[in-house]
């Protein structure tokens, strides 16, 4: 599709009841030029996994830009509980277990989760702008934690140690962590596409 084509958008977002799917530039997220993740050429094995690792953080920020806290909150079809919210909540949860508890050997409690609610990060998904604006706040910090701890880490080898004794190294948790998110953003390619049609970047 060239660019001449792609400006051309559906006259209606939404039909009465259900949004209608559209394809174009004006009905994604930002124009290729505008798009804020890195576009390759990366020089090493530390700047290869921290750049994708990057993109798939701020490709889920763009997935979740523009909406009210109804519908971020909306989720998919029963009985699943997920919602955009619920992923912001439960990536959060991720990079907090990973690289504070696991990483950094820290005494971190779950935020959302519990023995008594293991899927609290879904299940308090509430369409509120004040669970929204402190999940937001928690996902950051979070981030903010994990990049700095790259950064400052000797080498890709550095060791953590999970619950049960496993030994795993940062270069497969860099790993692990770009699986996660891709996984969760084909989720939140389909849950944003539920909400109001704009398809995936």
């Amino acid at each position: 599709m060239d660019d001449s084509d792609a400006d051309h958008s559906a006259e209606a977002k939404t039909s009465d009841s259900e949004p209608i799917r559209v394809f174009g530039w004006s009905d994604m997220f930002v124009h290729r030029d505008d798009d804020p993740r890195s576009g390759g050429n990366f020089v090493d094995e530390r700047s290869i996994l921290v750049e994708f690792l990057r993109n798939q953080r701020l490709t889920l920020e763009l997935k979740c830009a523009g909406l009210d806290a109804e519908q971020l909150a909306r989720r998919s079809v029963p009985p699943s509980t997920m919602s955009l919210l619920g992923l912001i909540r439960h990536m959060a949860e991720v990079e907090r277990g990973w690289f504070r508890r696991t990483m950094a050997g820290q005494d971190a409690p779950q935020i959302y989760c519990s023995k008594d609610d293991p899927d609290g990060d879904f299940d308090g998904a509430l369409a509120d702008p004040s669970v929204v604006d402190e999940a937001r706040r928690a996902w950051r910090a979070e981030v903010e934690f994990s990049e700095r701890f790259v950064v400052e880490a000797s080498d890709l080898g550095v060791q953590g140690r999970q619950r049960k004794g496993n030994v795993i190294v940062l270069r497969e948790l860099l790993v692990h962590m770009i699986e996660e998110y891709a996984r969760h953003n084909g989720h939140a390619d389909l849950l944003r596409e539920r909400i109001d049609g704009r398809v995936g970047q």
